[in-house]
């Protein structure tokens, strides 16, 4: 599963759509039970386990979250060994979440962003 590497490519050829709704990082326990259907993303940590969950999801599980994110995605197929992307489309002070094909960022920063050619997903 190779992707680009070359950043003028990646730039031209991204296509980024902005996700409905919000989205939050929650930590939970090992053993925490959840409908895994509504898991946007995972982390394994020391701590627990860290979930992307719909901020809706979250408030009816009365789980702790620090910041509403909103949900990027690039639709383009970055290489992990690209470097670049995120420095271009992000401000760097920022600290998105990066995955192969999608991008998490506060939601407080998104309207502060010039975002090329985006999109909202329907």
């Amino acid at each position: 599963m190779s992707g680009e590497k070359n950043l003028a490519i990646l730039l031209k050829n991204m296509k980024p759509v902005l996700n409905n709704g919000d989205f939050v990082f929650c930590t939970v326990s090992d053993n925490y039970t959840i409908d895994l259907s509504q898991i946007i993303g995972s982390f394994k940590e020391k701590e627990g386990i860290t979930l992307v969950l719909p901020k809706a999801y979250a408030d009816e599980l009365n789980l702790e979250y620090f910041s509403i994110m909103s949900w990027i995605t690039l639709q383009v197929h970055s290489s992990l060994e690209a470097v670049g992307l995120t420095a271009a489309f992000f401000d760097m002070g920022k600290k998105p979440t990066i995955l192969i094909f999608t991008k998490y960022l506060p939601y407080s920063i998104l309207s502060k962003l010039n975002l090329p050619k985006l999109s909202v997903a329907s």
